[in-house]
């Protein structure tokens, strides 16, 4: 098994090598075989920097000389569909991912992550979720819960999206397939309804799609302009069911 994990960052000076360094120790210490599982794995941690102007780059070029399996990846534009796309493109491994460098999902579930796709090879799709049944949030503002269940609803009546959530930062998919999502995908989408247009593509395909419940934990000082990103949401989620009515 091998597997590239995304961190999309922009302005990270503060948490990226805490980030880094606790998803590096947790990998090795969990996830390197030992004789009992057998299990082999080949690993990528690759920051993929959306042009930030603080410490980021400098911090992350320090990681990259310092972890052979780190990898710094620089782009401009920023957003992180654009930013996955990016890491997609460079990426060589059978599974790649990504998650948010706070590390606000549980590094544990990483290892349902590789088990599943070691297990199942017709899973295509492991998709992190704060809303299905046995999945945990703590430390959530009761707006952004509000926000998240109301949007979910909008998309699963205008996009008859089965799973529970699609927002979580948390998504795993096999590299192949996700190539061709990409290239289905909306390319000029930078922001993160691109990934929410990938997982609704997946669930289209017909392939398995697994929803993996997790403990979310939200960060103190973390800002999201909920109105401004909702409006978004809601522009998308038209344009794309429009697209996929054609």
């Amino acid at each position: 098994m091998n597997i590239n994990i995304l961190f999309p960052v922009y302005n990270e000076e503060k948490r990226l090598e805490r980030g880094i360094r606790r998803t590096y120790e947790f990998i090795n210490k969990y996830l390197i075989p030992d004789e009992k599982s057998g299990r082999t794995l080949d690993y990528q941690l690759t920051i993929v920097d959306n042009g930030s102007v603080d410490k980021t780059e400098e911090i992350a070029k320090k990681l990259e000389e310092e972890i052979e399996q780190v990898k710094y990846l620089r782009i401009t534009e920023k957003g992180v569909g654009a930013a996955f796309r990016a890491g997609v493109a460079d990426n060589e491994k059978d599974i790649v991912g990504y998650m948010d460098v706070d590390l606000s999902t549980d590094l544990r579930h990483l290892m349902s992550v590789i088990g599943i796709f070691e297990e199942n090879p017709e899973v295509m799709v492991v998709n992190g979720s704060k809303q299905a049944k046995g999945a945990k949030t703590i430390g959530r503002k009761w707006y952004r819960n509000i926000t998240s269940k109301g949007l979910t609803m909008v998309m699963k009546a205008r996009l008859d999206m089965k799973q529970a959530d699609a927002i979580c930062g948390f998504k795993f998919f096999r590299k192949d397939f996700v190539e061709g999502l990409i290239e289905q995908a909306d390319q000029t989408e930078n922001g993160w309804f691109f990934i929410i247009e990938l997982l609704i593509r997946a669930e289209r395909s017909g392939e398995v799609v697994m929803e993996l419940p997790v403990r979310y934990t939200e960060e103190e000082g973390g800002h999201v302009n909920v109105v401004a990103q909702t409006m978004d949401y809601l522009k998308n989620i038209e344009k794309l069911r429009k697209t996929l009515e054609k």
